[in-house]
């Protein structure tokens, strides 16, 4: 048996950087799980967007969200956007990065923006309500997804 432990090959970092780290990334990302408790409790502080394609959205989409794919993310297209409410946006889920790339566009024009991390896979994973054309069998880009019948 090898001693050696591929966990702790590379040093964990003091407390102190662990801590710096962690909050960035929470600065940035929530998870599908917040998201739906914040809906659910009628809280407006965010918008949510979903920055996939159009017919995507059309398909299905988390409750209450909106469209902007993330090509289209503009000056322009986010005019009637307020500046005082965070901005959150997801794709399809951890293989899709069109959640990053809308991120960083609404950050580049002065956004405060956070990533829902697993994006539409994961809310539909947890069960949380969605609307569309297809809400029963929604497309999650190479995800089975049993057919309830």
């Amino acid at each position: 048996m090898d001693p050696r432990s591929y966990v702790l090959e590379h040093a964990a970092a003091d407390p102190a950087k662990a801590s710096q780290h962690f909050a960035a990334k929470l600065a940035v990302e929530t998870d599908p799980s917040d998201v739906h408790a914040d809906i659910s409790a009628g809280c407006e502080e965010f918008i949510l967007v979903d920055t996939r394609s159009p017919k995507a959205y059309a398909e299905a989409h988390v409750l209450g969200a909106i469209s902007l794919p993330h090509r289209q993310i503009s000056k322009e297209s986010t005019a009637s956007f307020p500046k005082d409410k965070v901005v959150v946006v997801y794709c399809y889920g951890p293989a899709c990065n069109a959640g990053a790339k809308g991120a960083l566009r609404f950050s580049s024009l002065g956004f405060q923006v956070k990533e829902m991390i697993g994006g539409f896979e994961y809310w539909v994973r947890e069960g949380f309500p969605i609307e569309g054309t297809n809400t029963v069998n929604p497309d999650l880009v190479g995800v089975f997804v049993a057919n309830p019948s």
